[in-house]
C-alpha cells in the first residue's frame, strides 16, 4: 500500500508523485501515437522524424510509453522500499519537462539533427537512473538496486536506437521488467486478496526457481535481439515460454476471478509465455509464424496490458480509493486486452487491414479511457488529505 508522506508544498497535486504526471503523460501519449500511426503508415501523414514512420512508431511506445510508465513506478515505489520522502515539485517537472523535450525532439529530429535529439531524449532515462539511484543508496535500499539494470538496458537501447535509427522488435529489457516486477507484485496482491476473501490455495512466493527462469528468459531475448533466425535461440526461448507458463500457473490466478483488478495482472502476465512461444516459433519456423507475431505479443499483451493494470491500480490505491475495479476500469481492461489479440492475429493474417483498425481503435479507447476515467484522480490531492483540509 501507499505510504502516503509528501512534503508541504505550494505546487500543484500533479507533482506530488512520480505516478501522477507520469501516469497521465503516458497514456495520452500511448492513445496519440497510434491515433497518429495508421495515417503515417498508409503515408498520408508525415514526422518532421529521422526515424521512418515504422522506427519513430516502435521508439515511441517504448522509449516514450513505457519510459513514463517505468518512471511513474520507480519514482512512487522506492519510497516505500526506502521510507524517505517522494521525488516531487520542483525535481518531478524537471524529469516531466525532459521527457517532454524528447518526445518533441524525436519528431522534429529532421530540423534538430540526429545528435541533438538523441541527447534530449536519451538524457531523461538517465536523469531518471540518477534520481533512483540516488533515493534508493540514500535510504541504504541495497536490494533493490537491481531494478535499474534493466532501466540501464532501456538507456542504452535507446543510444543504440538513436546511434542505428533503425531497430525491430521489442526491448528484451522491457519483457524482463514485466517478469520481475510482475513476478514480485502478482503473487503479493494474489495473496493479499485471496487471505481476505477467499481463504485456501494460496501463490507460490517468489523464489530460486523464479529468478532461473528470468535468466532463461533474459537469455532467449537477448539471443532473440542478435541472432533471430537461429534454432538455438528459437529452443531457448520456448523453453522460457513453458517455464514462465509453469510459473504462472503457480499463482493461483484461477481462483481471482472475482476481482478484476487481480485478474488482469495474470491475463496480462499469460502474454509472456505466449509471446516468448510465437517468438521461438518464429526463430524456427520464420514461414509459418511470422515475427511480428511474438512482437505483438510481448509488447501490446505483456507490456502494455500489465503496465496499465498496474497504473490503473497504483492511480487508485495511491490517490486514497478503494482498490475496486468499477465499470469503467473493467471496460479499460477490456479493451487493452482484446486490442493485443486482435493484433496478434492481425499478424498472422492474409489480410489484416480490418483486424489491424480494430486493434488501434481499442488501443486508442483503452488509454484515452484511463486518461478521463482517472485524470481527475492524478491532478486533485489524495482524499484523505482533502478531507483533512476541508475538516
Amino acid at each position: 500500500m501507499a505510504i502516503p508522506r509528501t512534503r508541504p508544498s505550494a505546487y500543484p497535486a500533479i507533482l506530488s508523485y512520480g505516478f501522477r504526471p507520469f501516469f497521465l503523460l503516458a497514456s495520452l501519449h500511448a492513445a496519440a501515437a497510434i491515433l497518429m500511426w495508421l495515417p503515417l503508415y498508409y503515408g498520408r501523414l508525415e514526422t518532421l522524424s529521422l526515424f521512418s514512420p515504422v522506427d519513430w512508431h516502435i521508439h515511441e511506445l517504448l522509449f516514450g510509453y513505457l519510459t513514463a510508465v517505468v518512471t511513474g513506478f520507480l519514482l512512487t515505489a522506492i519510497p516505500n522500499w526506502t521510507g524517505r520522502l517522494p521525488v516531487q515539485d520542483a525535481g518531478l517537472l524537471m524529469l516531466m519537462l525532459l521527457w517532454i523535450a524528447g518526445r518533441v525532439a524525436v519528431f522534429f529530429s529532421a530540423e534538430t539533427g540526429w545528435l541533438l535529439s538523441a541527447a534530449m531524449d536519451c538524457s531523461f532515462l538517465l536523469a531518471v537512473i540518477a534520481a533512483a539511484a540516488t533515493e534508493i543508496v540514500a535510504g541504504r535500499n541495497w536490494r533493490n538496486l537491481k531494478v535499474l539494470l534493466p532501466v540501464t538496458v532501456l538507456f542504452a537501447a535507446n543510444l543504440m536506437f538513436h546511434a542505428e535509427v533503425h531497430y525491430q522488435g521489442v526491448s528484451g529489457a522491457a519483457v524482463v521488467l514485466i517478469m520481475i516486477i510482475g513476478g514480485r507484485i502478482i503473487p503479493s496482491f494474489t495473496r493479499n486478496w485471496l487471505v481476505r476473501a477467499k481463504p485456501g490455495r494460496l501463490p507460490a512466493p517468489f523464489s530460486r526457481f523464479d529468478v532461473g527462469i528470468i535468466a532463461l528468459s533474459a537469455s532467449g531475448l537477448a539471443a532473440w535481439t542478435f541472432f533471430p533466425d537461429n534454432t538455438s535461440t528459437g529452443t531457448l526461448l520456448i523453453a522460457g515460454a513453458i517455464f514462465n507458463a509453469v510459473r504462472l500457473a503457480r499463482w493461483a490466478g484461477d481462483r481471482t476471478l472475482a476481482d478484476p483488478l487481480v485478474l488482469i495482472l495474470h491475463i496480462a502476465f499469460a502474454f509472456v509465455p505466449l509471446g516468448l512461444l510465437l517468438a521461438g516459433l518464429a526463430a524456427l519456423a520464420p514461414r509459418v509464424v511470422p515475427v511480428a507475431a511474438g512482437i505483438h505479443a510481448l509488447a501490446m499483451g505483456a507490456v502494455a496490458c500489465m503496465t496499465l493494470a498496474v497504473m490503473t491500480r497504483a492511480s487508485l490505491g495511491h490517490t486514497g480509493r478503494a482498490l475496486a475495479a468499477g465499470a469503467g476500469t473493467r471496460a479499460i481492461f477490456a479493451a487493452i486486452v482484446i486490442a493485443a489479440i486482435l493484433r496478434v492475429a492481425a499478424a498472422m493474417a492474409s489480410d489484416a487491414t480490418l483486424l489491424l483498425h480494430m486493434s488501434a481503435g481499442l488501443w486508442i479507447a483503452a488509454f484515452v479511457g484511463y486518461a478521463a476515467h482517472f485524470g481527475g484522480m492524478l491532478m486533485r490531492p489524495r482524499l484523505q488529505t482533502r478531507r483533512k483540509s476541508a475538516a
